[in-house]
């Protein structure tokens, strides 16, 4: 073993001395270029090293670049979308506003086309249970709003004050179970009394047998009830159910669009009715 190793370490010694002798001569012998033999070898040996540091560090800045790009690109497309977002809200509150100007617009051609005095509300709030058909108006008592007035939309009637607090007052709808009205058919002057139904629909009671109602027939108020303004509409005649001479239901389809319903007219000028009432001692 110990002939073995001494074997060994003499081959190693004569390789590197074989090395040796190679790298000085090739530092002394010049290539065909004058360029000794040596440099050009550790030349191409360090020129491969120094292109694959630098294919490794052009991979890396194109990532950073490409990141940062992105990150740029990132914050470039959220700042267009809430642009956009803006630019959709903006959309959304001029039709809101050009809707709520042609409104108004309505309300005050019927102001303009009616000779009473009135005042135009804004429905603010409704009741939550369908039993009790009410709005809540943004009028009350300080712009001489009071119970038993009457309002109205520019399609027809719609009810009547039934609470006046100091700057709201609360409206009962003419479709409330509760609600009742002096009307008449508009083509034959048949009179009777129109109540709500508690849904979208209304009812004509109280009709004579002799009276003329066919479907179609337009309801107009009759102003018998004190409340309201003779001869505005109520709704049209949409069902009549006869049991021999006698009617037994007349079923209204109303004029005003309850569901719809954003301003309305509050008749200021009292009734021949509340006038008499308001002169007695």
């Amino acid at each position: 073993m110990a002939i073995l190793d001494v074997r060994l370490r003499a081959g190693y010694l004569f390789l590197a001395v074989v090395i040796a002798h190679l790298v000085l001569i090739s530092a002394q012998v010049n290539a065909r270029t004058g360029v000794p033999i040596l440099e050009t070898v550790t030349f191409g040996a360090f020129a491969e090293v120094q292109r694959a540091t630098s294919a490794v560090l052009n991979g890396f800045r194109g990532a950073w670049t490409g990141y940062i790009a992105l990150r740029n690109v990132r914050a470039e497309n959220d700042a267009l979308r809430q642009q956009l977002t803006n630019a959709q809200v903006e959309v959304q509150r001029q039709r809101a506003l050009a809707d709520r100007t042609r409104s108004l617009e309505t309300i005050l051609g019927l102001s303009n086309s009616i000779e009473l005095q009135t005042t135009a509300a804004q429905i603010i709030g409704a009741a939550a249970s369908p039993d009790f058909r009410t709005v809540t108006i943004d009028k009350g008592s300080v712009h001489q709003l009071r119970a038993d007035m009457a309002v109205l939309a520019p399609t027809g009637v719609v009810g009547r004050v039934v609470i006046a607090g100091p700057r709201a007052s609360r409206v009962q709808l003419l479709v409330d179970r509760n609600a009742a009205a002096g009307a008449l058919i508009e083509r034959s002057r048949a009179q009777g009394v129109v109540v709500g139904a508690g849904d979208d629909l209304l009812r004509l009671d109280y009709v004579s047998e002799t009276s003329d109602v066919a479907v179609g027939d337009r309801v107009v108020t009759s102003g018998i009830d004190g409340i309201y303004p003779k001869g505005f509409v109520i709704g049209q005649v949409e069902s009549v159910d006869k049991n021999g001479v006698a009617y037994r239901s007349i079923g209204i389809r109303p004029a005003v669009d309850f569901s719809t319903l954003e301003d309305v007219l509050v008749v200021l000028t009292p009734t021949p009715a509340q006038q008499a009432g308001a002169e007695k001692p």
